[in-house]
């Protein structure tokens, strides 16, 4: 029997029984699509995370007070007693690294910010000039934090773009004055609308010089350092540099907790692939079950179709060649279902990616190949039983219904 012959009697076979075909391509269907929708929700939850740290800047340190591997939780939380002030000294005496570019000491606190008769609380943030490239901050309008020693400021801020729309409204924002708690900036820039960033809204934050948060705040300790190496092979050395400069201001400790950029979305990145593969193993076994229904579906043909059957093995067919024939449905009906699923997964990731435009959802290319190759697979091997079983049957028993 010839592959065309095959093909066209297995064509025939599934046009003569629609309901069955159709509720097998539905199951398949079903399957493959599943597979693919959550694949691509788990690769865009990756691509999203590693596009927000992107954000943050590029060959990013982060100096946080306190060791997280001896408290056995979060930096700063130490066990029986209180983590070691991170300070403004600390943090300049990382210029003795050549490893390292350049860094931004941080104190991050809370106030009300008023102009005139309008008033909102914010996230405050004290800094120094070198936090705007550092972050890849963008100026909409006027200019960012003056450089300068950072032990002394002048009272000027600088405003994200929601503050300054809540404030102002259409009135100009640049060199107008805002009350920050107790004290007076000016506003001397206005940051480009950026919105979130790892939980963090640009657009909704007061930026004043680290001097006037200390005093603002009454406080000496900062709440972490951003330090950028010099390049991307030299953030280990810069690492290993920021950990023995402190440790030795510490008085020998290693107190504070020194994490990289790239350790960070590494880790987020082994957890969401081992999620997606999780969910996408629960989705697969939709495809188990619709393999299951095939061989119920087959099981029952054998019978139904026992003449057919004892006709061909009287006209000259072979066992293998029976077998053949109820394997080449099988496949028919995977691929069929498959291109279904891969085109209603398809369908439905550009729904939800209209809906969250912000999240690259996209299908990772293994799913694409894993889903229809699962299909086809188990379809085949749930199709070896009733295959056996045909190839078995008698011609003369078969064709008398015995």
């Amino acid at each position: 029997m010839r592959v065309a012959d095959l093909l066209n009697f297995a064509w025939q076979v599934l046009r003569g029984s629609r309901s069955r075909t159709l509720l097998i391509l539905l199951a398949m269907g079903i399957g493959v699509a599943a597979v693919v929708m959550v694949t691509a929700l788990g690769e865009g939850a990756r691509l999203y995370v590693a596009n927000q740290f992107g954000s943050l800047g590029t060959n990013l340190i982060i100096v946080l007070p306190g060791r997280s591997e001896t408290a056995g939780a979060m930096p700063g939380i130490l066990v029986g007693k209180t983590a070691r002030d991170l300070t403004l000294d600390d943090a300049l005496a990382l210029k003795r690294s050549h490893a390292i570019r350049r860094f931004a000491p941080l104190i991050i606190g809370a106030g009300d910010v008023k102009a005139g008769a309008r008033s909102r609380e914010t996230p405050v943030l004290g800094s120094t000039a070198e936090l705007m490239d550092i972050r890849h901050m963008e100026m909409a309008r006027g200019r960012f934090l003056p450089e300068g020693d950072p032990r002394h400021s002048q009272p000027v801020c600088v405003i994200g773009a929601k503050v300054a729309n809540e404030l102002f409204g259409p009135r100009p924002a640049l060199g107008e004055w805002v009350r920050v708690g107790d004290r007076r900036f000016r506003v001397i820039g206005i940051m480009a609308a950026q919105g979130e960033s790892i939980g963090f809204n640009t657009d909704e934050i007061v930026i004043v010089p680290l001097a006037a948060a200390q005093a603002l705040f009454n406080t000496e300790s900062l709440f972490r350092v951003l330090v950028e190496a010099k390049s991307r092979e030299r953030i280990a050395e810069a690492k290993a540099d920021v950990e023995e400069i402190i440790r030795l201001r510490h008085e020998g400790e290693r107190d504070v907790t020194v994490i990289t950029q790239d350790a960070v979305l590494a880790t987020f990145d082994r957890i969401l692939r081992a999620l997606t593969l999780a969910v996408a193993g629960i989705a697969a076994i939709s495809l188990a079950v619709a393999g299951i229904l095939i061989m119920n579906v087959m099981l029952i043909a054998v019978t139904q179709r026992r003449r057919e059957i004892g006709l061909l093995k009287a006209l000259g067919a072979t066992g293998q060649q029976i077998r053949l024939a109820f394997f080449t449905e099988a496949m028919l009906l995977a691929l069929s279902g498959a291109a279904a699923g891969l085109a209603v997964g398809e369908l439905g990731r550009s729904i939800i990616a209209q809906v969250y435009p912000a999240i690259p959802f996209q299908a990772p290319w293994w799913a694409l190949v894993a889903a229809p190759a699962t299909a086809v697979i188990t379809a085949v091997l749930f199709t070896v039983a009733p295959a056996r079983r045909a190839a078995m049957l008698d011609p003369v028993q078969a064709l008398s219904r015995r």
